[in-house]
């Protein structure tokens, strides 16, 4: 049996797709990803999703995202990404997904894009609609669906592309094969990182889909060990110094602790941002306290500037702007 850990799949998708999101949209969507310029800059819009997560009374929110680009006749526009990546069958989402649509749509007067990716073991469940329709009049929503499962017959060819998405979807089949099978993991694990470095990519995308591969397919702990040991025989036989250049303790004991400061950075610099779109500046003051606030602060500063009259207002706890 598997005593490591549960399998965690939220954390490393979210990461995987802010950090690669055109190689996203170019693997599981790419009829929408052609029809986008990505010599323009795209924005995350953390805040404007927020604001409407707020409001909603859905339950927990899975992996979403709300971006803003630019597609090849100049228009901005937004595309709302939705990952469901638990293992079951989410009765409620393709209502989530309408839901979600006209919210976003009732509170900035903006169409969207939205577009799903299931990451289940089911191969025949794939909603990709919702609506009703009643006494002559119709409402209803159509949205592009990608599944996992679509991909399992397709493993080994998986493994010879170059989208970074390729390997993370290889990385969540071969999480979800090897469940309860240490050594059969182990082996599997093994040859994704020894994939990563003959696939010659630079430093950082090796290091990033490492924490990728290495989040999803939980290891015990002597396991964990000897795949380190691996890695570094890997690494001094090619004369590299990629993974292992990263402190194996600091690693397992830093993680944790590195993703909260990496949250509180993304915070931080949409804070800034908003504020300078809301009040076309960005004072000292502000400057430091944002510099030195912490993660609760933070997020509840970036709730206030939905609604604060003013920028001081912001810096201002939930109960005395009432």
């Amino acid at each position: 049996m598997n005593d490591s850990a549960p399998d965690e799949y939220d954390s490393p998708w979210k990461e995987a797709v802010e950090r690669y999101f055109p190689e996203f949209m170019a693997f599981y969507f790419p009829a929408a990803a052609n029809q986008i310029d990505w010599r323009q800059a795209y924005t995350f819009l953390d805040q404007e999703l927020r604001a409407v997560v707020r409001d909603a009374t859905l339950g927990k929110r899975f992996v979403d995202k709300l971006v803003q680009v630019t597609l090849l006749d100049g228009a901005e526009q937004w595309v709302y990404v939705h990952i469901e990546v638990q293992g079951a069958r989410q009765a409620g989402f393709a209502k989530r997904m309408f839901t979600y649509n006209y919210r976003i749509f009732d509170r900035y007067d903006r169409p969207v894009a939205s577009l799903a990716v299931l990451a289940d073991e089911h191969p025949d469940w794939k909603p990709d609609r919702f609506g009703y329709s009643l006494l002559g009049s119709e409402t209803s929503i159509r949205f592009p669906v990608a599944k996992i499962t679509d991909y399992r017959d397709q493993l080994e060819n998986l493994l010879t592309q170059p989208n970074p998405f390729a390997m993370v979807t290889a990385a969540h089949i071969l999480t979800q094969q090897t469940r309860g099978d240490d050594d059969v993991r182990f082996q599997a694990k093994w040859r994704l990182i020894r994939l990563l470095y003959e696939r010659g990519w630079d430093k950082q995308r090796i290091i990033d889909l490492f924490q990728v591969i290495d989040w999803m397919m939980r290891l015990p702990k002597e396991l964990e060990r000897q795949l380190w040991q691996n890695i570094h025989e890997l690494e001094e036989d090619g004369k590299m110094r990629y993974i292992s250049s990263v402190e194996r303790i600091g690693m397992e004991r830093g993680m944790e602790k590195g993703m909260e400061k990496g949250m509180e950075k993304a915070e931080q610099n949409t804070l800034r941002r908003q504020i300078i779109r809301r009040f076309k500046t960005l004072p000292a003051w502000a400057e430091q306290r944002i510099e030195q606030a912490g993660q609760a602060e933070l997020e509840q500063w970036l709730d206030n500037i939905i609604d604060a009259p003013t920028l001081e207002a912001v810096f201002e706890s939930d109960n005395s702007m009432h």
